[in-house]
């Protein structure tokens, strides 16, 4: 029996047809933005092939930190509760100059949210869980095509309103035929480069070296960043906890290196042992170097082609946003596309896509750059700054918000959307403004977030939403929780939320032609 980990090459019926099938949409990539985004489509049972060259889920940790905004998309997608179960839960992390920890943060002060701020989970048990939940929606029906061992092999052209694909196999090549192409194929995304579409943005002069190691530790389950330690003077490291005694350790090499050499196993365990002690045993689970980088490309559509996670935009690992963004990315085009292709919005819908996750790529990128400039500074005055920070922060609180060791990964709201209607609930609070992803909030029973179900809804709170819009009302008892994050100083409020759980419109109360007004406006039909 196949296991959940690998997705073995299989000769497929289309290699034998005498003309090149059609699939509505193609992702090309199974990793944990192309198959989040294929679990959403098969959720709103849309017809989807995911094509992919590897026959298996990844190797090593890769992405290993995920926030609490990923994991409510998880919940929605029917993973949440197993990347929580097998995951390693925090909220606090301490940041140390030298040996000396100079403060420590919670990302999770305040109660009534499902989920914890975050959890560590090697990329692969992710990509498992995924997969694992994609064959359960196949065994009850659910149009979904996992393909290992295809590779997307030449540029997609243009001919009679469909694109038209090349797929190699070891079985040699074959064709189909596509509306839309999403390529979620990584950093180096090969359909990328067969668009001549390359990057704008950074490139640091800094290299990390990242080292999963095995053993046994009573170091706490905190994120721990160190900015000039000891055991790697003048640079900076991490260290994190992750499931099955696995530790991941990143360590600044600097950019003048022998990259090869830096990661001989010897050498590795030479670096590590120094960081831990002579009295630590560990085994080397996987090894990798990265350079911090913070570009995108310019535009994430071209024609009936779309970029989404590290296919489109790269970020410095330090703040946990690659992975992150790219869920979010995923979690933003699933419910566009599923509404174009069933004919309930129009093309034009998916530029709101490009708007806002354009919007979100440079906040995170802006945010990742600030902390890359800090970690590693690239002049002297900068330098100055920096270690006066650091020497102010351990004495003075009012220093310490300056200390920028990766601001942590937050979902982005959309202020500027086009598919916002203006706010009519100025009392209301900030973070929930039109735009804002819904927060969380404990109900009398359960978790407001657990009871949005992927499709457009209004929330009702002491008013009577309007009849006659078609929309699922949620009218729930209002606690503490509800008040503080959805009411504050508002006598009532009625939401307009979209199916990605981000607010599209609020009003103290609302007619059923202002509701229509506004929906017609998030379906994409006023772009």
């Amino acid at each position: 029996m196949t296991t959940p980990e690998h997705y073995p090459y299989q000769r497929h019926q289309d290699q034998d047809a005498a003309r090149p099938p059609h699939h509505p949409i193609t992702i090309v990539g199974a990793g944990p933005v192309g198959l989040a985004l294929a679990l959403d489509l098969a959720q709103r049972g849309i017809p989807t092939l995911i094509l992919d060259d590897n026959t298996h889920v990844s190797t090593g940790s890769r992405a290993i930190c995920f926030a609490k905004r990923t994991l409510e998309i998880a919940d929605r997608l029917g993973v949440g509760e197993a990347l929580v179960g097998k995951g390693v839960q925090w909220n606090l992390g301490k940041v140390f100059s030298g040996a000396q920890k100079i403060y420590e943060f919670n990302l999770q002060t305040e109660a009534g949210h499902k989920n914890p701020a975050f959890i560590n989970l090697p990329q692969y048990h992710l990509e498992t869980e995924l997969i694992t939940r994609l064959r359960a929606l196949q065994a009850e029906g659910a149009p979904v095509d996992l393909r290992g061992g295809h590779r997307f092999a030449t540029r997609p052209e243009w001919v009679n309103n469909k694109l038209v694909c090349v797929i190699q196999t070891q079985d040699g090549p074959y064709a189909i035929t596509t509306d839309w192409l999403i390529a979620c194929d990584g950093a180096n995304s090969p359909v990328r480069h067969m668009l001549h579409q390359d990057f704008e943005g950074r490139v640091f002069e800094d290299n990390f070296l990242i080292a999963d190691v095995t053993m046994q530790a009573d170091f706490p389950t905190e994120r721990w960043f160190w900015f000039d330690p000891p055991f790697n003077p003048g640079q900076s490291a991490l260290l994190h906890k992750q499931p099955d005694g696995v530790w991941r350790i990143d360590l600044q090499l600097g950019w003048d290196i022998d990259r090869k050499a830096e990661q001989d196993p010897d050498r590795v365990r030479a670096r590590v042992a120094q960081m831990l002690g002579p009295d630590v045993d560990f085994e080397l689970e996987w090894v990798s170097i990265y350079t911090f980088q913070c570009r995108r490309m310019r535009n994430f559509r071209h024609g009936h082609v779309l970029f989404a996670g590290d296919a489109a935009h790269q970020v410095s690992p330090f703040g946990a946003r690659g992975a992150n963004s790219g869920l979010q990315d995923a979690d933003n085009l699933g419910w566009k596309l599923a509404s174009v292709v069933q004919g309930d919005a129009p093309e034009t819908l998916l530029d709101s896509y490009i708007a806002e996750r354009v919007q979100a790529a440079d906040e995170n990128i802006l945010n990742s750059t600030r902390s890359t400039d800090f970690i590693t500074p690239k002049s002297e005055m900068s330098r100055i700054f920096r270690d006066a920070v650091l020497n102010l922060a351990k004495e003075h609180a009012f220093a310490r918000p300056f200390v920028n060791s990766g601001r942590l990964s937050q979902p982005s709201t959309y202020d500027a959307s086009p598919l916002n209607t203006s706010d009519a609930l100025p009392t209301g609070p900030t973070q929930t403004r039109p735009g804002a992803p819904c927060p969380d909030a404990r109900l009398t029973d359960g978790y407001f977030l657990d009871s949005l179900k992927g499709d457009f809804c209004l929330l009702a709170l002491n008013t009577t939403a309007p009849e006659g819009t078609g929309l699922t009302i949620l009218s729930p008892e209002i606690t503490r929780d509800l008040r503080t994050r959805y009411l504050e100083e508002a006598a009532s409020a009625l939401y307009l939320i979209r199916p990605d759980q981000h607010i599209a419109a609020r009003w103290p109360c609302a007619t059923a032609e202002h509701v229509t007004q506004a929906l017609t406006r998030a379906k994409g039909h006023a772009l």
